[in-house]
């Protein structure tokens, strides 16, 4: 099986390294093929996407993808710049579906922003729509500044879109989702909307309660986004699987990682509609801290094993990096983005080679 290994830019190469030896030591017999994205890639090529990173991301089976942008290509037109790999992976791959789990460990409750007993337990899957809504709908402005920005222009606009089918497949695999989860009957849907507002989500709404019939064992109940924003922060284990669109799915989505004590300890997963996808940490790329060897490569590493349970059909391998995670962080060990009195302060590599102690069955050093 082939992998595209695209560490980008800031910490994304040191976090990248890490996750990439946890792999290797699995010897799962994957092939691992490097390729520039982001503003690396713009360096060498002119473009964040060039062709050949993007034939190998088609090529691959999976891809697991670290982070791109820094502040110093701010000024570039917006087609150049390195967040726009991102979205042209989504676009030419179709991943339509963004994965965003918050998993609050029972080690890191004290980091979280809220009580410990709030988020004691904490299980919550975020999905969001990738492909559709306001980020891909028809822009509208005059552009005149050569940097790209809207100087002496009177209004501008972005169009919020949404089509029966985009709808119906993110709906279907929230509910797909929610039963796993639930182990093979049952679990809770949340259709998070602005239906009092706004035509396309009364639209998403109606078709998601559609979808809902094919579901009957499956709970559904729908919210507005303000109000889910307030029950993340208020009630934030009321959710098990909470789908919703591009734009309030983003928004959300970084919201409930901050439940967790770090957004450093969130992966994610893009599917298209094989399951084939594109894993990723949460985070960005930092690059206040690029080069430091402090990052904290576990969202990375939990990326990997997402992976292996989605793409890769090799859910004993994903099990055992998850429980490496856990062990690592019973042993007392953190990067600074977790660290609190008590327990020890490590850099990213360290943080990478506890994990495969703990996978190969080593002592896990502590001291």
């Amino acid at each position: 099986m082939l992998v595209a290994i695209l560490p980008g830019d800031g910490i994304g190469p040191e976090i990248m390294a890490e996750a990439v030896k946890v792999l290797g030591v699995l010897e799962l017999g994957l092939v691992l093929e490097t390729a520039p994205v982001g503003g690396a890639a713009y360096e060498a090529h002119g473009h964040p996407l060039p062709e050949s990173t993007l034939r190998l991301a088609q090529a691959a089976d999976a891809i697991l993808f670290g982070a791109v942008g820094d502040w110093k290509y701010d000024k570039l037109e917006r087609a150049l710049r390195p967040e726009q790999a991102i979205l042209g992976l989504r676009k030419h791959l179709g991943l339509f579906a963004n994965f965003r789990p918050a998993i609050c460990y029972a080690e890191l409750t004290h980091a979280s922003s809220l009580k410990p007993e709030l988020v004691a337990g904490l299980d919550i899957l975020i999905i969001r729509e990738l492909t559709g809504d306001i980020y891909f709908g028809q822009p509208r402005g005059r552009r005149t500044a050569p940097d790209g920005a809207f100087a002496g222009a009177e209004e501008a606009f972005d169009t919020m879109r949404y089509t029966r089918p985009e709808i119906e497949r993110i709906a279907h695999v929230a509910f797909q989702a929610a039963r796993r989860r639930a182990g093979g009957r049952g679990g809770k849907v949340t259709s998070v909307d602005k239906a009092n507002v706004l035509e396309t989500f009364q639209f998403w709404k109606d078709v998601v309660t559609e979808v809902h019939r094919d579901y009957p064992d499956v709970a559904l109940d729908h919210m507005y986004v303000d109000n889910a924003a307030m029950q993340l922060v208020r009630a934030p284990k009321r959710f098990d699987v909470v789908v919703t669109g591009n734009m309030f799915g983003d928004i959300l989505s970084d919201e409930a990682s901050m439940l967790t004590g770090s957004i450093g300890m969130l992966p994610s997963a893009s599917l298209d509609a094989r399951n084939k996808g594109l894993y990723e940490p949460s985070h960005g790329s930092a690059p206040d801290i690029a080069g430091q060897g402090v990052a904290n490569p576990l969202a990375t590493i939990l990326s990997a094993a997402m992976m292996l349970r989605y793409t890769l059909q090799q859910p004993e391998a994903a099990d055992r990096i998850e429980s490496a995670v856990r062990a690592v962080l019973a042993a007392g060990l953190r990067t600074g983005d977790i660290w609190s009195e008590g327990t020890r302060r490590v850099g990213t590599r360290e943080m990478g080679d506890a994990v495969v102690a703990a996978i190969t069955g080593k002592t896990i050093t502590t001291s």
